[in-house]
C-alpha cells in the first residue's frame, strides 16, 4: 500500500510542475499586464518604464517564471496590486471561507445523497424511485446559478430565514465560538443551494450501483444460504456500493473547492472564487496565477486521494 502511495506521489511532482508552467505562460499571454488599469494615463512614461523594470515585467518569461518558483519554494507569492497585502494572507483569509463552505455543502451533500440513493437503487422501478429519479433528473438540467438565485429569493428574501450575503456577522471577535457559528450560518444558503444540485450524481451513481450488485451472483448464493433481506443489503449491497462513491469522494473535494465560483457570486461570499473573478478583471496577476496554481493542484492531490481511497476500501484490488 505504502508503494502505491509513494509511486502516485512521485507521479504527482511533474504533473505540478507542468501545470506551474502552464499557468505562467497563459498568465503572460493575456493582454496587459500588472501594472495595466493602475497607473494614471497621464503619468510620465518614463516612470511607468521605470516601475516596469523594478518589478522585473522586462524580463524574459523564463527568468519572471523563475523568480515567481523561487518565490512559491520560500511560502512568497507576490503582493497583491489591488489589496495591497501579500497574496499569501489574502488567500489564507479568503481559503478559509471557501474551506467552511465545502464543509458545508459536502455535509448537506451525502446526508441527502446516501438516503436518497438507497432507497432509490432498492426499491427501484417503484413509485418513490420515480420521484427520486425525477428530482434528479431535474437537478441535472437546472443550471446551479439558476437554482442558487431561487434559493437566494425565497429562503433569504422571500422568508428572511437566512443571511444573503457576506461569511460572518461583522462586529464578533475572530476566533470566538459565536463567530464560527456565524461563519457556518452564513455558508449554510450557499452550501445548501450546492448540495441539492451536487447531490443527484451521487444519487444516480449509488442507486446505479446498488441495482447492479443486486443482481451478482455473490448476493443470489446469500440468499439461497438463507441470509435475511436486511443483512443482504446491509453486509453485501450496500457495502459493494459504496466503492465507487468513496472513489468519487476525492474528486468531490476537488469539485466543491473549484466550483463555488458561480455560488459566491451571487451569495456575495468572499471566498475564493470571488477573489479570483476581481484577481482577472482587476489583472491582479500574482493573485489570478496563484488561485488557478492552487486549484490544479486540487485536482490533482483530488486524483491521488481518489485512486488511495479506491485502494483501501476495495478488496479486490492488489497493489504490490
Amino acid at each position: 500500500m505504502w508503494k502505491f502511495t509513494v509511486r502516485r506521489l512521485l507521479i504527482t511532482i511533474p504533473q505540478i510542475i507542468v501545470l506551474s508552467v502552464l499557468v505562467f505562460l497563459m498568465a503572460q499571454m493575456m493582454p496587459g499586464d500588472a501594472l495595466s488599469g493602475l497607473l494614471d494615463p497621464n503619468v510620465d512614461p518614463a516612470t511607468i518604464a521605470e516601475q516596469r523594470e523594478r518589478l522585473g515585467l522586462n524580463d524574459p518569461w523564463y527568468i519572471q517564471y523563475k523568480d515567481w518558483v523561487a518565490g512559491i519554494m520560500q511560502g512568497d507569492f507576490g503582493q497583491s496590486f489591488r489589496f495591497k497585502m501579500p497574496v499569501t494572507e489574502l488567500i489564507g483569509q479568503r481559503m478559509e471561507n471557501t474551506i467552511i463552505l465545502s464543509i458545508v455543502t459536502l455535509i448537506f451533500t451525502y446526508l441527502i445523497a446516501l438516503p436518497l440513493g438507497i432507497i432509490s437503487g432498492r426499491y427501484n422501478d417503484s413509485l418513490l424511485d420515480q420521484g427520486i429519479s425525477g428530482y434528479t433528473y431535474v437537478g441535472f438540467a437546472t443550471p446551479l446559478f439558476i437554482f442558487a438565485l431561487v434559493m437566494l429569493w425565497i429562503f433569504g428574501y422571500y422568508l428572511g430565514w437566512l443571511p444573503t450575503s457576506g461569511s460572518v456577522q461583522p462586529g464578533l471577535e475572530p476566533g470566538s465560538f459565536q463567530y464560527y457559528v456565524s461563519k457556518f450560518h452564513h455558508a449554510f444558503l450557499p452550501g445548501l443551494s450546492m448540495a441539492l444540485i451536487q447531490v443527484v450524481s451521487t444519487v444516480q451513481y449509488l442507486r446505479s450501483e446498488i441495482i447492479d450488485t443486486k443482481q451478482k451472483d455473490f448476493i443470489i448464493t446469500a440468499r439461497a444460504k438463507g441470509a435475511t433481506e436486511r443483512r443482504v443489503y446491509n453486509k453485501h449491497i450496500f457495502r459493494n456500493s459504496l466503492l465507487p462513491i468513496a472513489a468519487f469522494f476525492g474528486w468531490e473535494i476537488t469539485l466543491l473547492i473549484t466550483g463555488t465560483v458561480f455560488v459566491e457570486r451571487i451569495f456575495s461570499y468572499p471566498g475564493m472564487g470571488v477573489l479570483f473573478l476581481e484577481s482577472i478583471t482587476q489583472r491582479d496577476f500574482s493573485v489570478a496565477n496563484t488561485i488557478v496554481l492552487l486549484f490544479g493542484v486540487a485536482n490533482i492531490l483530488g486524483a491521488l486521494l481518489s485512486d488511495i481511497i479506491l485502494s483501501i476500501v476495495d478488496p479486490r484490488i492488489r497493489i504490490k
